[in-house]
């Protein structure tokens, strides 16, 4: 029996897969699409099964070659770049694919875990998983709108036994995320403009925020990891938001990074103040391909994730960014 991550070289596909290689688990089958072929470095160090190319793998589906082979679909292949217009590619992708592998694991009786997005919001204030606080920004937030819409109807049907879980991933970031390029986290960026050039760069304030002071729910790799397993353990459906529950500006993302590349280097700590006299954070003028289409403010609302039972902290961006930045280094 097979456990199917979907998305395997991309970042959180990756990670799950080397966290399910430290259960010891193997029989992984890896699916993805390596048209950017630098990606297969996330799974060097993982031990898979086989892998399959996304289209292989629909056409594998569709034969009926893997009917009884499959214990559960961890679904966290999409296109996650929230600037992409091609709206067909978009539903294609993200939509229409989720349906295909939401069917067979119906048809199958086995666990579908999947990735939803926290985009789902919008530009709103209130982060809770119900109808009324969902209004996407783009065609990205509203592919995985639509598929949440998908999954609430076939979990309104009584006659559905098996695990459906989907998570709105707030701000994730950690190790296996480079091949994202302009889409890796902002601590990702971080940590690459200090380390080039000695300072970061913050957009200036938007929506009534201060320079830098625009806040979202920043959430490390490992926890959403943990998160996922839990839920492949307690068997619980759902659609639930995966954040800390605990917005933190940019700044303090910018304040972690600085400070963890100074701490490797054997210096101090320095506040905001210093760091911004010192010239080492500085803010540049907001996009205006953003405008109208940002999230100025995300906070997870987490409560009925602790009521499905996951109750394990979550790591602060100064913890978060600690241990990431490290990682770097030493890679």
């Amino acid at each position: 029996m097979y456990i199917i991550v979907t998305g395997a070289a991309g970042f959180i596909g990756s990670n799950l897969v080397k966290a399910l290689n430290a259960r010891g688990v193997a029989d992984i089958i890896a699916v993805d699409n390596l048209t950017q072929g630098d990606k297969f470095r996330n799974l060097a160090d993982c031990e898979i099964a086989d892998y399959l190319d996304k289209g292989e793998f629909i056409e594998t589906l569709a034969a009926g070659e893997l009917d009884g082979a499959v214990e559960a679909v961890l679904h966290q292949g999409a296109c996650s770049d929230t600037m992409e217009h091609d709206g067909r590619y978009m539903m294609d992708n993200n939509y229409r694919y989720s349906l295909e592998l939401l069917d067979f694991c119906l048809d199958q009786e086995v666990p579908f875990l999947y990735a939803s997005s926290a985009s789902v919001y919008g530009g709103g204030r209130v982060f809770r998983e119900s109808r009324e606080c969902e209004a996407p920004l783009n065609v990205y937030g509203y592919s995985k709108f639509l598929f949440d819409q998908a999954v609430r109807r076939r979990l309104a049907q009584t006659d559905i036994s098996s695990q459906v879980a989907g998570f709105r991933y707030f701000n994730v970031y950690g190790p296996r995320e480079s091949h994202k390029g302009r889409m890796a986290s902002v601590a990702f960026h971080f940590f690459n403009q200090y380390r080039a050039e000695g300072k970061v760069r913050l957009f200036e304030g938007c929506d009534g925020y201060g320079n830098g002071e625009q806040r979202r729910d920043f959430v490390f790799i490992d926890d959403v990891v943990k998160a996922n397993l839990h839920f492949l353990d307690s068997g619980a459906s759902g659609i639930y938001n995966l954040g800390t529950g605990r917005a933190q500006s940019f700044n303090d993302v910018a304040v972690a990074t600085v400070n963890a590349c100074r701490a490797a280097a054997g210096e101090a700590a320095l506040p905001l103040a210093e760091l911004r006299s010192r010239g080492m954070i500085e803010y540049i003028a907001f996009p205006e391909a953003l405008k109208g289409k940002y999230q100025s403010y995300t906070e997870a609302d987490i409560s009925q994730l602790r009521q499905a039972g996951y109750e394990a902290p979550f790591a602060t961006v100064e913890e978060g960014v600690a241990q990431y930045v490290s990682s770097r280094i030493g890679s």
